[in-house]
């Protein structure tokens, strides 16, 4: 028999913790509670069973919300969290820090955190937001050793999560992994740079172009990392996301050179004197507002049940492309679509299932339409679709294409196991080349055609141009009113 113990005091009383082995075969392991003065009479031994502990810690990592990722996307996100952390124990176990670096660091961190508050006065963004915190953060990157790298992405990070807006907490691990490895990058390019170039902090005055230069590559190189690993865990967890749209258009790429050519102006300033933070914090928060702005405006344009343009904004650019196509001499159309019965699907399966369905639809529109084609919610169950440039017949196949495409959806219920299929309805209204109609005669003339598509029996397309009259019929229901596709006459402002 084997016996093994350790010991330690608390007060008045001992803690013992130990574990006996009989030929061989482990005793389970115990806790034991003394007093000094009398072990044997004031003692109590508590069985600790540390294959139970440890299941039940396993299981509790086996629960959180990062594994119901994709695999690889969980894989990807746990490679990006254990690297910045092994970064980060490698850069602390060779730090050597001087005073006047915590202070640097305390005075980046406090604007940070200025930011933060602005930031949750104005409330955060939902999905992919722009901030300016790279204007505080890169200094850290560039002027700092680089222990202090992940630490500020990992405080604002916290910050945020408890100041601004609760989000999973997982995602926001990520993300300051993720800004902690762009800003090593960026670090560790700088000082490359510097070593090949001989600059020298104390010759910032005499090399003042090419240590810009050098900032603005390493800055470069920080928002090339940045993106990289964020784009793929983002595109990862919706690969409906149109990454040209959320980060490559120009209004999302102007705010990622404006954000980074302020930080490289903030980082020269404070290389020479850090009193430079207290005048570059109220252009930062001008700028951090203006990016806001911009936000707001984009989504006062859009329906924020689907994403699309919402009625106003939609209407408004339809009737500028009916004036340009007028002037030009090109053809274009418009079609409206309605969901099929949709009160019933509220009143069978309920209003959550009803706005899933929505979704689903908008979503559905956005891959098959084209680039410059404008979809936009016009009611409760009505979407409309602007086709810029397209002929008759061409509107024609795209509405049908848009119908069958629709009509193969199943959308899940809220209960998890039934599944709601729906079907539309569509009227297009199409403008030839070289005819002079106005917007609210193209748009009576579309309401005409979902108005037949609808009586013919739903689930089907129907198409009114400006010459040919009722001239294509098509989808699942045209057998409802007979193999000529006749109807019942509706008033048309291009009937014939």
């Amino acid at each position: 028999m084997f016996k093994w113990f350790v010991q330690t005091s608390l007060g008045s009383r001992c803690l013992t913790f130990g574990g006996i082995y009989h030929d061989h075969a482990k005793q389970h392991p115990y806790v034991r509670l003394s007093s000094d003065g009398s072990p044997i009479d004031c003692t109590k031994e508590l069985p600790v069973r540390l294959s139970s502990w440890v299941r039940g810690r396993f299981a509790a990592v086996t629960t959180w919300p990062v594994w119901a990722l994709p695999r690889w996307l969980a894989a990807f996100t746990v490679v990006v969290v254990v690297a910045d952390v092994a970064l980060m124990a490698a850069a602390l176990s060779s730090v050597s820090i001087r005073a006047h670096d915590l202070e640097l660091f305390a005075a980046l961190l406090v604007c940070s955190a200025a930011t933060v508050e602005l930031t949750r006065r104005a409330s955060e963004n939902k999905g992919f937001a722009k901030d300016v915190y790279a204007v505080w953060e890169l200094p850290v990157a560039i002027l700092l050793p680089l222990a202090f790298v992940p630490i500020i992405p990992a405080i604002r990070t916290a910050l945020t999560q408890w100041r601004v807006r609760r989000a999973p907490l997982y995602r926001r691990v990520f993300t300051s992994a993720a800004i902690g490895l762009s800003y090593f990058a960026a670090g560790l390019t700088f000082r490359f740079l510097a070593h090949v170039l001989q600059a020298s902090m104390d010759k910032l005055t005499a090399h003042a172009l090419a240590w810009m230069l050098t900032v603005a590559a390493c800055a470069a190189v920080q928002w090339a990392v940045n993106q990289a690993l964020v784009l793929t865990a983002v595109k990862g967890s919706d690969p409906s996301v149109k990454l040209r749209e959320v980060q490559f258009s120009r209004e999302p790429m102007f705010n990622d050179v404006t954000e980074l050519c302020v930080a490289v102006l903030v980082i020269f300033c404070v290389a020479n004197n850090m009193i430079a933070l207290a005048f570059a914090f109220p252009f930062v928060s001008l700028l951090q507002r203006s990016f806001r702005h911009a936000q707001l405006l984009k989504d006062s344009r859009a329906d924020s049940k689907t994403g699309l343009l919402n009625a106003a904004t939609w209407e408004r650019e339809a009737t500028a492309e009916v004036i340009r196509a007028v002037r030009t001499r090109t053809s274009m159309a418009v079609a409206l679509l309605d969901i099929d019965k949709f009160k019933g699907i509220n009143d069978t399966y309920g209003h959550l299932v009803g706005d899933q369905v929505i979704k689903e639809l908008a979503r559905t529109l956005d891959g098959l339409l084209r680039d410059y084609d404008l979809a936009g919610r016009f009611g409760g169950e009505e979407f409309a679709l602007l086709l810029p440039q397209t002929r008759a017949v061409d509107a024609f196949r795209i509405a049908e294409r848009v119908r069958a495409s629709i009509a193969g959806l199943s959308v899940i219920g809220a209960t998890g196991g039934e599944r709601v299929n729906v079907t539309v309805s569509i009227g297009v209204a199409a403008l030839d080349s070289g005819s002079k109609r106005e917007y609210a005669e193209l748009m009576a003339a579309a309401d005409a055609a979902l108005y037949r598509a609808k009586a013919g029996g739903r689930d089907q397309v129907q198409m009114i141009s400006t010459t040919r009259g009722l001239s294509a019929i098509s989808g699942g229901g045209r057998s409802a009113g007979g193999a000529n596709g006749s109807r019942a006459d509706v008033p048309s402002a291009f009937r014939r």
